[in-house]
């Protein structure tokens, strides 16, 4: 039993599993951010451009 828990307490696969998941979280995180930040940019161009095709705005 106690080599059971040496081991158990040597052992660092769960570790390295949580750390791969911490990190895989954050990538996803950033790829959302980036992605809700590129859309509305290009949402405020697109309704930019409309306008100006439009003539509706004096530049």
């Amino acid at each position: 039993m106690i080599k059971f828990f040496k081991n158990f307490r040597n052992d660092e696969d769960g570790a390295v599993t949580v750390d791969w998941v911490v990190l895989t979280a954050a990538v996803v995180g950033l790829a959302i951010a980036a992605y809700s930040t590129i859309e509305s940019s290009a949402n405020d161009l697109i309704d930019a451009a409309a306008v100006a095709v439009d003539g509706e705005d004096d530049f």
